[in-house]
């Protein structure tokens, strides 16, 4: 057992005894059933408390991803601990793909799927969406399989670590295709008010992103997907002029400011889906790390009103922002996630690692989109309690159940259960 550290953007610090790396699914199950308290812990992108626990934090790095592939059924199957920047490239090999992919792919699938990190959007269901099939060591150190079959399913997706240490994971797989990814400056925020949904749908994941001043966005992404060779199907037809924004002359670096060349290839050059997709590359630092982060999920029926609600705490905003990422993300009927049959606006924060400041400006942040039912991102940081968060799902008591039936010791709770969920 080593020491655990902290997480990947250096604002946390673990207080669990110690990290564990087990090699095989038998060796989970053994130090869950001899456990007081454990929780798996990914590839540490969570920027709050979920992961952590009094007892040992559990790596499933070492587990071997071992992708199978079923043709017939179209999924791929893999170990929990798999970064989807392996997966990609394993099934873009083979040529296959995933409907979505995340803005880093270097983050483990089970740890996105147990947080319903999203991508984005207007027709992609979060990557949540894709899970067909887990395997998990629930708090009797049994291992489940279930499946879409099993009528508890949609409960046991994004279930925040409190259900068990998921192991493997079944996911559903397209053949592979191509995108193109297109930079975009100055939108005016005029055009995003007034053409919201035109903008956001005018390729297949479209990211906007701001500081919250002035009169117009810093950037736009479009990221098109590509006609298959020989479907008859038109060429992607990319704008000179973009709702009153114009092409970006040369390759932008990431939008929080960071001088290294991190972002994948733009210009309209053709690619394959696991190189589009992300906004950052796989084979080097996406980011500097020293940041925190927050996202609230709105309704998009909501994005004009919650965007100028924000908009009015520009100047409170702005001198603590890196930047802010604008996505949306389909409905889905996942119980636990922040798009929980709701077609939904992400509206995320990159924040400089300035917690108290930050942390005051939350409560703020919280109120101006308390209009619309802001659901917080789980992995991220929030004010909200569990009296704030609870209404807001309303298969809340069905997951609290769940949770009794796969861990009536407690093994998986932690204090952030307790405060988000009122688990207890």
């Amino acid at each position: 057992m080593t020491a655990v550290g902290s997480n990947w953007a250096g604002n946390y610090d673990y207080e669990a005894a110690g990290l564990l790396r087990p090699r095989s699914v038998e060796e989970v199950a053994a130090i869950v059933s001899g456990a007081t308290r454990v929780r798996a812990l990914g590839t540490r992108h969570s920027f709050n408390d979920l992961a952590d626990t009094t007892g040992e934090l559990l790596s499933l790095v070492d587990l071997e991803p071992h992708p199978v592939i079923d043709p017939v059924a179209s999924t791929v199957s893999v170990a929990s601990g798999t970064r989807f920047a392996v997966l990609a490239e394993h099934l873009e090999a083979h040529g296959y793909a995933l409907h979505n992919l995340g803005s880093l792919p270097h983050i483990s699938i089970a740890g996105a799927v147990a947080t319903g990190t999203h991508g984005s959007g207007v027709g992609n269901g979060n990557l949540s969406t894709a899970v067909a099939g887990l395997e998990l060591v629930n708090g009797r150190g049994d291992v489940v399989h279930v499946s879409r079959a099993d009528p508890r399913f949609e409960g046991m997706v994004v279930a925040l670590g409190a259900l068990g240490i998921v192991t493997r994971l079944t996911l559903d797989i397209q053949p592979s295709f191509r995108m193109r990814q297109d930079v975009y400056l100055d939108l005016p925020w005029d055009a995003v008010l007034g053409s919201f949904d035109e903008i956001v749908s005018a390729a297949y994941s479209v990211s906007l992103f701001t500081d919250w001043t002035g009169s117009s966005l810093k950037q736009v992404w479009l990221k098109s997907r590509l006609p298959a060779a020989g479907s008859g199907l038109s060429a992607v037809s990319v704008p000179e002029d973009f709702f009153g924004a114009h092409p970006a002359g040369d390759k932008v670096m990431s939008p929080a400011g960071d001088d290294i060349d991190n972002t994948t290839v733009q210009g309209g050059v053709p690619g394959p889906w696991s190189e589009r997709l992300p906004h950052f590359r796989a084979d080097v630092t996406p980011s500097n790390g020293d940041e925190i982060q927050t996202e609230y999920f709105v309704s998009r029926s909501d994005a004009v009103a919650a965007l100028t609600a924000v908009r009015a705490l520009a100047d409170r905003i702005a001198p603590h922002l890196l930047v802010t990422e604008l996505r949306t993300v389909a409905a889905d009927s996942l119980w636990l996630s922040p798009a929980y049959q709701r077609e939904s606006l992400a509206i995320h924060f990159t924040w400089r690692n300035e917690p108290e400041p930050v942390r005051a400006l939350l409560p703020a942040v919280e109120a101006a989109l308390a209009p619309f039912d802001p659901r917080p991102h789980w992995g991220k940081w929030f004010a909200m309690g569990a009296a704030e968060i609870g209404p807001k799902y309303e298969r809340a008591a069905d997951f609290r159940a769940l949770v009794a039936e796969f861990d009536p010791q407690g093994r998986f709770r932690n204090a952030y259960l307790e405060r988000v969920l009122a688990l207890v």
